[in-house]
């Protein structure tokens, strides 16, 4: 391979941020100073495109440390790793939180997507974004959903500079996390400070931060960008669950009930107890009280869950991977994120039993850019259970070996898709593959690979625990146990809420408060579909919303009153899957944008005016949903095609 490089060249900083994550570089070809060694042979070439999955993580170390990737910096890291420039900078420029350009340290990014426009995201970012820019050292950047619907309108904020001295942990000035002192370790991969002028150096004594501003008003989220380490302190966990407290919870009982920093108290109330019957039962038996259960996939596919650890395990090629996509980047969509904050153990010991039952012994979390808590609580999560013998080589003293590692996506919706989830962990562009091959053949690495999202895989904890019997008794015969459902919009209580399947729409949004001038239900997130105010006892299954001619998808539930000005919803999810392309297949690079300029036309008409654009989006939309590789694509019509045929919108 001929890697051809530029004349740039990083700066301190920058070297330092990567060295810091791969270590120093051991010959002239890897970025060292040259040496009469180096004349005789080619060294570190095969090793070093063996850690091409190292690729994403020094693109998180520079933009952690410097706030943007120069070209001397990304040159830098290809040197390291033996990656082709044009092949980093594809991977640099896929992802939304990275920028190839100067930019300001700090990074405030506000929310505009449906839940917080509803709540009034548009006037929020005017305000803002008039009152901050580069001259003030903050870019100001409107962001898809940052998975806070429960506190619309959302904020984040995220300052670049060096990591924060551990020495320093119990200190009280910290960034905003209530659990501080698991905050450096979850926080940045990179090492140097920087001024906000854009240029790759920072202030000597500036620390990275991030910062959590929710809800928003423009005055907290202006003083949150200016200092997000003194940010007030984000709310606990327990606030997103209305239900907290209620002892008939199975998924969410510890939220609210257990601190989510202590191992000791976890397993005071029950952890643990779901892996010890598991090493007693076996891979086999394992699998059989899955399968026997009922689970099946909490992302929106609803694959049985025990038909793909059954494929995984029953794979002759090794070694086997465990990918938790903790990446749900589904607009209105928050139930992993209050899970991983909440009750980060019982993540941590179920990926443990999934690993153990399909064979692997290396598992991978891939979680979303956006949740610093989550990251910092589960990191803290899992160097605790290593330390006391539940993650490592011999789990629990039963000669079993599994550990985790923690991967940070860089926001691309796409990535919730399993095969451009392996694409992002291998150091590719996030793009998704053609399949077969399926993942339990050839998944991560070439490997088989059992994936399953953050509720699946916590739903094995009370199966192992109560008995597949008893869990299959929750819900109904086609869609078993309970289901989370991620309530926003124009309501009361808005929150994650915990039913039994087989509960309507109307007792579900009863709970939450809905108001009486309801407009439109979105169920699914933007990948989903409308209802309309008349539908409400629409069963919450996976076969009773499909046979109303909608979907549960995720558990996403939306409600919007008539001041919500439906319309500009409609344009907004366009945007979003404009923006969310790959860009991989013609009729979704292309379709997702004829599908906004059709919206953008018709934004303002209706009835005859509208009729030939409308025609069009049926058009575009039926290629899309046929034509597409992946469901980003085919899914991208949905709500629209739902908004025209039930809502009556545009007539």
């Amino acid at each position: 391979m001929d890697l051809r490089f530029g004349d740039s060249k990083p700066t301190d900083e920058e070297r330092a941020a990567v060295d810091a994550l791969l270590g120093p570089p051991e010959s002239s070809w890897e970025g060292a100073d040259r040496s009469d060694a180096d004349l005789r042979w080619a060294r570190g070439g095969r090793e070093a495109r063996d850690r091409r999955d190292q690729l994403l993580p020094a693109l998180h170390a520079l933009n952690d440390r410097v706030g943007w990737i120069s070209e001397g910096a990304l040159d830098y890291v290809c040197r390291r790793l033996t990656v082709p420039p044009a092949e980093a900078y594809g991977v640099a420029t896929f992802y939304a939180m990275f920028s190839v350009r100067p930019r300001p340290a700090t990074v405030l990014h506000v929310c505009t997507d449906l839940a917080c426009t509803a709540a009034g995201a548009s006037e929020l970012c005017a305000t803002v974004e008039t009152r901050l820019g580069p001259e003030r050292g903050v870019k100001v950047e409107r962001s898809p959903c940052l998975g806070l619907c429960e506190r619309a309108p959302a904020a984040l904020v995220i300052r670049a500079g060096a990591p924060a001295d551990p020495a320093q942990e119990d200190a009280p000035a910290r960034p905003a996390f209530d659990d501080e002192a698991v905050q450096a370790e979850g926080g940045s991969g990179g090492a140097a400070p920087g001024d906000g002028n854009g240029k790759g150096r920072r202030g000597r004594n500036t620390l990275h931060a991030t910062a959590v501003c929710a809800p928003a008003t423009p005055a907290q989220a202006i003083a949150t960008a200016t200092a997000p380490e003194s940010a007030p302190t984000e709310p606990a966990p327990e606030t997103a669950v209305p239900q907290s407290g209620t002892p008939t919870l199975t998924l969410l009982h510890r939220i609210g009930t257990t601190d989510p920093t202590s191992l000791d108290d976890y397993r005071a109330h029950g952890g643990y107890t779901a892996l010890r019957r598991a090493f007693a039962l076996g891979p086999a038996a394992v699998i059989r009280e899955v399968t026997d259960a009922g689970l099946v996939g909490r992302g929106g596919a609803a694959f049985p869950t025990g038909r793909k650890w059954q494929a995984t395990a029953a794979q002759p090629d090794h070694p086997h991977y465990l990918v938790c996509n903790a990446d749900e980047s589904e607009p209105g969509t928050f139930k992993d994120r209050v899970l991983m904050e909440g009750d980060p153990y019982a993540l941590v010991e179920a990926m443990t039993i999934a690993a153990y039952a399909t064979g692997a012994h290396k598992g991978y979390l891939y979680l979303r850019g956006e949740y610093p808590r989550a990251l910092a609580r589960l990191t803290h999560a899992i160097e605790q259970a290593r330390t006391r013998g539940l993650l490592g080589d011999d789990v629990l003293g039963q000669g079993y070996a599994f550990d985790i590692e923690i991967r940070r996506g860089a926001g691309a919706y796409i990535c919730g898709e399993e095969t451009a989830l392996f694409n992002s962990i291998e150091g590719h562009r996030g793009e998704p593959r053609s399949k077969p091959p399926f993942p339990v053949e050839k998944g991560l690495f070439g490997k088989p690979t059992v994936e399953n999202n953050v509720e699946t895989l916590v739903n094995v904890l009370p199966i192992l625990t109560m008995g597949a019997e008893a869990y299959a008794a929750i819900g109904t015969p086609g869609s078993t146990g309970p289901k989370l459902f991620c309530v926003s919009g124009t309501v009361a209580r808005p929150g994650v809420y915990e039913l039994p399947f087989g509960a309507t729409l109307g007792e579900l949004l009863t709970l939450a408060g809905v108001r009486d001038n309801l407009r439109a239900v979105l169920l699914g997130g933007a990948a989903g579909g409308f209802v309309r105010p008349d539908e409400l006892d629409i069963p919450l299954t996976f076969e009773g919303t499909r046979e109303a001619g909608t979907t549960l998808g995720s558990g996403v539930v939306m409600a919007f009153d008539d001041t919500v000005p439906l319309p500009r919803l409609l344009l907004r999810i366009a945007e979003f899957f404009r923006d969310e392309s790959c860009g991989q297949c013609v009729p979704c690079r292309v379709g997702t944008v004829r599908q906004e300029e059709a919206l953008q036309r018709i934004a303002d008409r209706t009835g005859a005016a509208a009729a030939d654009d409308i025609a069009l989006l049926r058009e575009v939309g039926r290629a899309m949903r046929d034509a597409s590789i992946c469901g980003l694509g085919q899914t991208a019509w949905n709500a629209v095609e739902s908004a025209i045929d039930r809502l009556g919108a545009y007539e």
